[in-house]
């Protein structure tokens, strides 16, 4: 029954793993220090408040010790690393696509980013490396109010509305990675939409590492004013090094009273990328938010995406999907904090470990006391087709209240012979079978995603498929 992987349908990485040479406008020396700290501020020309809240963030990080939990870190070198690295000089992004540099500009259209501007998305953003090199929003958003842009802009030019939400969901010092992001973030995106409008259309921001050894840390904030909606999407990738790249990113959402959030992720890192996010939000009364997060690439990825129901009604929803091939470890999984009555959570967490590769889920379901009236639900699905690879579940469930329903189940599969077999009695050959069976595992995860996104997991799933067989 067992295929040769040199039979197996030949796919092609090289839509991901391509290089452009490394000409920046601005570009910091290697290492991380106070002087690079205030040099990033400086070439931003930020207001000293920001200044002073890096150089807290900087300070914190050079205190706090590496996490002595979870997936070894003890191999991260944080002065092999560029904090900063920019195709065009700081200030600079492009409203026209033609406008950007040759090389970047085919970077993202290899990507299939300005075809799905035009098909799809309300908004696109597009960061290589450090600096947000393009941002556009429709115009029929814009004139609804919408604000769409990259952070960097909105810290000059919604001073007020970023200084009220910036560090507030995520403070600097919640860890050692919101720290460092903190101290020198560059580029994400800010999103902004006023009270009872719909957005209607998804907003997309585009993560690109291309140069070696460079570390990447947006910053993305979301704020759904009261009964707004909003869908944001964000794809990265990043070509295949011989050493390790950086990804400590933070994201801070936060879904005003009656406001619906979806943030959706597909992520695509190389496997020598150490992939440390930070994403939280925040639920205030009868507000819905969504976390949709695809986890595939990295060498080590940790990310937990959390909601904080602080609003009596606000409802939290989080799919979450990891898949680990040889030399991968995904540490994901997610947060429900209910601290206010009649909230409720649905966590849905779906991992696959192939060739020797490990995920785990670790999440957290916390009730406060008095928050009484609330229903959760926690749901763990790993798929193991393999004996050599390795799924963990680490649940934390902490109820201080007794007026709640909370449901948890964990469920570790393989993957049947009898399925591989009845499917190839039926014409097809053994690793389309095993690609139809994970897909199907998938599904729940997939139908949530728009067309290209679904495609494109299809797509990914096959190309670690190659060579899993035989």
């Amino acid at each position: 029954m067992a295929q040769n992987a040199a039979e197996l349908t030949p796919l092609d990485y090289t839509r991901y793993d391509f290089k452009n040479p490394e000409t920046y406008k601005v570009r910091t020396a290697k290492g991380l220090s106070e002087e690079i700290v205030r040099q990033i501020s400086k070439l931003k020309s930020e207001p000293q408040w920001m200044l002073d809240y890096r150089l807290r963030a900087y300070q914190h990080f050079l205190e706090r010790p590496m996490p002595d939990w979870g997936p070894d870190l003890s191999e991260i070198d944080f002065d092999a690393y560029t904090y900063y690295a920019n195709p065009l000089a700081e200030g600079d992004t492009k409203k026209r696509w033609e406008d950007l540099p040759a090389d970047v500009r085919n970077t993202f259209e290899k990507l299939g980013i300005p075809k799905a501007e035009r098909e799809y998305f309300g908004g696109v953003g597009a960061q290589y490396d450090s600096g947000t090199v393009y941002h556009k929003i429709r115009e029929d958003l814009s004139k609804k109010g919408v604000v769409f842009c990259d952070t960097d802009t909105a810290v000059k030019e919604y001073p007020e509305i970023v200084q009220k939400y910036f560090g507030k969901v995520v403070p600097y010092n919640d860890n050692k990675f919101s720290a460092l992001n903190s101290a020198v973030w560059s580029g994400g995106s800010f999103v902004y939409v006023p009270p009872g409008v719909d957005a209607g259309i998804p907003l997309q921001a585009y993560f690109r590492i291309n140069a070696k050894n460079v570390g990447q840390f947006e910053r993305t904030l979301i704020i759904a004013d009261k009964d707004s909606k909003v869908h944001y999407i964000e794809g990265c990738t990043a070509p295949i090094y011989s050493t390790d790249s950086l990804h400590a990113a933070v994201v801070e959402v936060v879904a005003e009273p009656g406001a619906k959030v979806r943030y959706t992720t597909v992520q695509n890192w190389s496997k020598n990328v150490y992939n440390l996010v930070t994403k939280r939000a925040v639920a205030y009364e009868n507000a819905l938010v969504e976390w949709v997060d695809g986890n595939m690439g990295s060498k080590i990825t940790m990310k937990y995406p959390s909601v904080y129901l602080k609003g009596r009604g606000a409802r939290a929803d989080i799919l979450s999907v990891a898949f680990a091939s040889e030399g991968q470890i995904i540490d994901s999984g997610a947060k429900a904090v209910h601290s206010a009555p009649d909230t409720s959570s649905k966590i849905i967490s779906k991992s696959i470990a192939i060739r020797g590769g490990r995920t785990s889920y670790r999440g957290l379901l916390h009730v406060a006391k008095g928050a009484t009236g609330v229903k959760a639900a926690v749901r763990c699905d790993a798929l193991l087709p393999d004996a050599v690879s390795r799924s963990d579940t680490y649940p934390y469930n902490e109820i201080h209240e007794e007026d709640a329903t909370i449901t948890h189940e964990a469920v570790v599969g393989k993957i049947g012979e009898e399925q591989i077999f009845y499917l190839m009695s039926r014409g097809l050959k053994e690793s389309d079978a095993i690609h139809l069976i994970l897909m199907g595992f998938l599904a729940e995860f997939a139908k949530e995603l728009p067309v290209d996104y679904a495609l494109e997991l299809n797509r990914l799933i096959q190309l670690e498929m190659t060579g899993a067989v035989g």
